[in-house]
């Protein structure tokens, strides 16, 4: 149940009605989660724009919706993994490569280390052992992908945590459970950090 209005684009005035319109031009529809955070216009125009900025980065689409999906399972956000599982079924992510992302991982050995990453990333608040981004680097991924996995984690997490906050009606379909103790990799991981999913 929402514990935030939900702020219909009709309503609203402004930039928040731009940004409003935006988003249905975009996905064909305005989300709860967009819908509750226009409350604030501060914070939808950031969120927003961050979300625009990084589309336009170096990191592919499926890997950011790869990370997305990460994250949002590691932080146990129902709203981001419905909204980032079917985002991610709309650029051509397969069930399996949805899944193994929820894992944090995936069979392929770059996107896998990029995703153990990210998730590495939110379980340590940030705090990854510096082998952890060496072999990051060393699997291919430039400083600027680096930059940008950090920001798109940051930006998946302001997103799960307002969802938590705000808690607005799943408008997408319900993302399946999926068993978390599994990995979908044997790529050994070099970072210190427990993993309890």
């Amino acid at each position: 149940m929402n514990r935030f209005r939900t702020i219909e684009p009709a309503n609203a005035i402004g930039k928040t009605r731009a940004l409003l319109d935006g988003l249905q031009r975009e996905l064909g529809m305005v989300p709860n989660l967009a819908r509750s955070m226009a409350n604030s216009p501060t914070t939808l125009r950031a969120y927003l724009g961050m979300e625009h900025a990084l589309a336009a980065g170096a990191l592919a689409p499926t890997l950011r919706r790869q990370i997305a999906l990460a994250v949002s399972q590691a932080n146990g956000c129902r709203y981001g993994l419905a909204a980032h599982t079917a985002l991610a079924k709309s650029i051509g992510l397969s069930d399996e490569a949805i899944r193994d992302a929820r894992r944090g991982g995936s069979p392929d050995r770059k996107t896998d280390i990029a995703l153990r990453f990210a998730v590495d990333l939110v379980e340590s608040r940030g705090h990854v052992s510096p082998d952890t981004t060496r072999r990051l680097l060393k699997s291919g991924h430039s400083q600027a992908d680096v930059a940008e996995m950090v920001a798109n984690v940051a930006l998946t997490i302001l997103a799960n945590y307002f969802g938590h906050v705000a808690n607005p009606t799943i408008d997408f379909p319900v993302a399946p459970e999926v068993e978390t103790a599994a990995r979908p990799s044997s790529v050994p991981t070099e970072s210190k950090i427990p993993r309890d999913t």
